[in-house]
């Protein structure tokens, strides 16, 4: 199924790159429209083009090929719910304390003369 599924994405990848190099650009139309076109920059261009519609239905089958793709090959499990594996999931031995806490040391701060 996942090798169906592989070929068939490569194919419309291919085919969607082949379409979309086979159209025709729009820089005059642009260009057109900011000296004084009656056309607007991004409005209707008329009925969609055999070649606009091919792209829109290579773009569907590349879009869901890669999402059967990606929910067949996923084994089920979520990055963040893995569980951690048996050697790393021991508890970790406390360190032993000292039997008699630890004093400090309070030692005079040497004050300096007010004058200087």
């Amino acid at each position: 199924m996942a090798t169906f599924l592989m070929i068939l994405h490569i194919i419309a990848s291919v085919f969607l790159i082949l379409v979309v190099l086979v159209q025709g650009g729009k820089g005059a139309d642009i260009g057109a429209a900011f000296g004084g076109s009656s056309q607007t920059l991004f409005g209707s261009r008329g009925a969609a083009t055999f070649l606009s519609k091919m792209t829109t239905i290579a773009a569907v089958i590349f879009m869901l090929t890669s999402l059967t793709l990606t929910m067949a090959t996923s084994k089920g499990t979520s990055v963040i719910k893995q569980t951690v594996p048996a050697d790393q999931n021991k508890a970790i031995p406390q360190q032993q304390l000292p039997a008699q806490p630890i004093q400090q040391q309070n030692t005079p701060i040497p004050q300096q003369p007010a004058g200087k």
